[in-house]
């Protein structure tokens, strides 16, 4: 398609993107038209390594050969289907999903997006515990279509919207590059835990349902929470008689190094995770997992769950072969290995440039701080906007995050299918973009950055 075209649609149909989110200004970026592993190449055949992963849905690579099989196998037999009855595709992916679910997780429904998964999970604790208020993080996002998604996705001002949920409040995320109550950790004794904790107990308008988390907070600029963090949020969950979510759409089948983010944490079960992104490969699918006495205390109450092209074949059939590659070809043992790779390079670059503030993430999603002083660890919002661009011209895409209105963290999520190649690819492209921001000084042995899995 050629530019002028392209003008006359963007300018004549597409509704205009809110300048301050992160779609913001996409009218004067390069158009897509093609896709394959980590690469995708635009109209004008320029190709650029893809580590954002689109969306986070092609984390087992673009086009990926088996997904492609899959569709076409089951585009040839059927399509769509009614609710109201059960199908093979779904009834297989069931049984797929059911059997790699750490237990006593073990019951599952499907839905189309991340954002019904995230409303149905809370729904079904609410109607499991009888309760009504939920807590989630200040830095937390799950979501955005939906009046109840919107009002927990704290990271994003809640007064931008016309009306919120009630009985949704936040708790201060476990945030300790930037401690929301100035300690350390682990001296702190996750202080931050419980002042929030005691201030929602005076706030809570009913009884508690659920605390919903996501095992590493991806848009609230790649934090994980230390150590022992989720074992006490567990008992502070149990203490209440709550339910703990777990948000594992950016975080589930893999991308951490491990198939599902929370298993970091040793001892700790969730009573709920919601999966979506790279479930289904790159098509729209997503799902709600609990255990069997929670769904049957929730069905009792009158749930239920569903959309209209929730159980659809084509998506089922997407969703169990997303799985099956997931185990077959080892995806988190590989986002292991990029993890590896890429924190290497970084901390290579933090000792020549100090911006780099801090390192962390797991596996394949990955989360670079720069400051412009180390020790003030002022937010370099503006190198970061001027790298993103850098990086696009020269063929690397990624997206900036931060928490709230902080942009000063490079969020990486190259597909899992990512080759050595292809990632010292990136990390030089990273290196380039760095030496243009800082006019090529370098700072000789930099000094105060951090490297940590956490």
């Amino acid at each position: 398609m050629k530019k002028n075209r392209i003008k006359q649609i963007v300018d004549r149909w597409v509704f205009p993107t809110e300048t301050g989110s992160y779609m913001g200004g996409l009218e004067n970026r390069p158009v897509l038209e093609k896709s394959n592993g980590s690469i995708v190449t635009d109209t004008e055949g320029k190709e650029y390594l893809d580590f954002q992963s689109g969306q986070m849905g092609a984390a087992l690579g673009h086009q990926h050969p088996r997904m492609i099989a899959a569709i076409q196998k089951t585009l040839d037999s059927m399509m769509h289907a009614s609710n109201a009855l059960l199908h093979v595709p779904r009834l297989k992916l069931h049984e797929t999903l059911g059997k790699l679910l750490p237990k006593p997780l073990d019951k599952s429904l499907f839905l189309v997006s991340g954002s019904d998964s995230i409303e149905a999970s809370i729904d079904l604790a609410r109607k499991a515990t009888g309760g009504l208020d939920v807590v989630g993080f200040h830095a937390g996002l799950h979501g955005s279509t939906s009046y109840l998604t919107r009002s927990i996705s704290f990271n994003w001002t809640r007064s931008k919207h016309s009306i919120v949920a009630p009985a949704t409040a936040s708790i201060l995320a476990p945030y300790c590059y930037r401690c929301p109550v100035g300690l350390k950790y682990p001296s702190c004794k996750f202080q931050c835990l419980e002042s929030s904790m005691e201030m929602a107990d005076a706030n809570f308008t009913a009884k508690p349902a659920a605390f919903i988390a996501e095992p590493i907070l991806s848009a609230g600029g790649v934090i994980v929470p230390p150590k022992g963090y989720y074992e006490a949020v567990r008992k502070v969950c149990d203490d209440r008689g709550m339910l703990l979510i777990f948000d594992e759409s950016q975080t589930g089948l893999g991308k951490t190094g491990r198939l599902f983010g929370f298993q970091h944490e040793e001892g700790v079960v969730p009573d709920i995770i919601t999966i979506s992104k790279h479930f289904g490969g790159g098509l729209p699918i997503s799902a709600v997992c609990t255990t069997s006495k929670i769904a049957q205390t929730a069905v009792d109450a009158g749930y239920f769950a569903t959309r209209s092209h929730a159980t659809d074949p084509l998506l089922c059939a997407a969703g169990e072969e997303s799985l099956k590659i997931v185990v077959d070809e080892d995806m988190p043992g590989r986002a292991a290995r990029i993890e590896r790779r890429i924190k290497r390079a970084f901390r290579k670059m933090a000792q020549e440039f100090e911006l780099i503030g801090d390192i962390r993430g797991r596996g394949v999603l990955l989360g670079i701080e720069f400051v412009t002083d180390r020790k003030k660890k002022t937010p370099a919002n503006k190198e970061v906007a001027a790298m993103f661009e850098y990086c696009l011209s020269h063929g690397l895409i990624f997206q900036t995050r931060g928490v709230r209105d902080l942009k000063n963290v490079i969020r990486l999520v190259p597909p899992m299918s990512s080759s050595d190649a292809e990632v010292d690819r990136a990390m030089s492209i990273m290196y380039d973009a760095l030496r243009a921001v800082t006019k090529g000084r370098r700072k000789g042995k930099a000094a105060g950055t951090r490297s940590r899995r956490g």
